[in-house]
């Protein structure tokens, strides 16, 4: 039951409160995916509970080189995926070179699922140049 969030399972269960909910690796790694896609469009500070849940603002670094920019953002979110998406493990991001879309960075992210270490998980994030960011599968 563990492969939806909290709120995910209990509008699962308000649906259909007679089903008994099955694991499911589909259900998992959308439910990872949205929540990596509504975590990285989060201000930092926006969140009462968690200051630092979310992305800092990653539109504006005056003096920053391209290579510094990029690096910059890629640690930025895999500090963040790390910390609040506890179902993964041993995320690493690394830049995509994209020359139809100079305006936008894309990211291969790879990790692990926390519950089984043999299971890889694969995602594309990219952030357009107006700091909103997609993830796909």
């Amino acid at each position: 039951m563990q492969d939806e969030r909290l709120l995910e399972r209990l509008q699962t269960v308000e649906r259909t409160p007679d089903s008994r909910i099955e694991r499911s690796y589909p259900r998992l790694v959308d439910s990872i995916m949205n929540h990596l896609q509504r975590m990285l469009n989060t201000h930092q500070g926006s969140v009462p509970i968690a200051d630092d849940y979310g992305i800092p603002d990653i539109t504006n670094a005056p003096g920053e080189s391209f290579l510094e920019t990029t690096k910059r953002i890629e640690r930025t979110l895999q500090q963040v995926i790390m910390k609040y998406e506890p179902r993964l493990t041993g995320v690493k991001l690394g830049l995509i070179s994209d020359s139809a879309d100079v305006l936008s960075l894309r990211f291969k992210m790879e990790a692990l699922l926390l519950e089984d270490r043999a299971t890889p998980v694969v995602f594309e994030t990219v952030v357009s140049s107006d700091g909103k960011v997609n993830v796909s599968e």
